[in-house]
């Protein structure tokens, strides 16, 4: 096999290696993904990981062999917290998939570091959790009548309407947490700036002060739940034609 056929390495692809110390692959995991929710991905570094497990980096390597695959294993946990997907029925199917996206939005949030690196991992929807979840989404689709070939574009476009917008939230939320405020005291303080910026543009003005009194969290959710039935009104319709 020459270096251009060698196929790309993976952690799920990979025998693993028997366990000869106290130190688990699952300790590994839980303590990343606790280091990745309170620091981000910038502090994550083998080094730092094994000083937290008051252990050496090479015991770390044992386990994983890179921060990549490091990548690949707690994206996958966390892809575990998501409910199995419902029984695949044509008549509920628009029900399931709003509440498979609704799960993976808040799990996003839950956790920001992680819509920004499902695009950048390549092989991370091969972990089994990932797998069962993509596997149902497919089975909605397929229970709504949506062909082969297009399943996997209506699955492909609901998961990017659901990561792009959770990726922007995500960021946006962890701006508030570095700043020591809540988003209601953010938003409030942001207000003044606004109103003198906003001026000249009418329009901005108006959808702002229809909204002023209404929490931003109500808001957040409330423009995620209108993408997300424009975005199934769309796909809906490929079923009619």
């Amino acid at each position: 096999m020459t270096a251009e056929e060698k196929p790309t390495a993976s952690v799920w692809t990979r025998p693993r290696r028997p366990q000869r110390e106290q130190l688990t692959r699952e300790q590994i995991v839980a303590a990343a993904v606790e280091l990745l929710d309170r620091e981000g991905t910038e502090a994550l570094s083998m080094r730092r990981l094994g000083s937290r497990l008051n252990a050496a980096a090479t015991s770390l390597y044992r386990h994983v062999a890179n921060r990549d695959e490091l990548i690949q294993l707690v994206v996958d946990d966390v892809y575990g917290e998501l409910e199995p997907p419902a029984t695949a029925d044509r008549s509920r199917w628009r029900a399931a998939v709003t509440r498979i996206a609704t799960d993976l939005r808040a799990m996003a949030l839950r956790h920001p570091w992680i819509a920004p690196e499902l695009g950048q991992v390549g092989l991370v929807h091969i972990g089994p959790n990932a797998l069962r979840m993509s596997s149902g989404l497919l089975a909605q689709f397929e229970a709504a009548g949506f062909p082969t070939a297009e399943k996997d574009q209506a699955a492909g476009t609901l998961t990017a309407y659901v990561i792009g917008i959770a990726t922007s939230e995500a960021a946006y939320l962890s701006a508030i947490a570095r700043s020591g405020r809540t988003e209601q005291e953010w938003v409030a303080d942001l207000r003044p700036a606004f109103d003198e910026a906003s001026r000249d543009h009418p329009r901005l003005r108006d959808g702002d002060s229809a909204q002023q009194d209404v929490p931003p969290q109500q808001i957040r959710d409330e423009a995620f739940s209108y993408g997300l039935d424009r975005v199934l009104d769309g796909l809906a319709a490929r079923l009619d034609v």
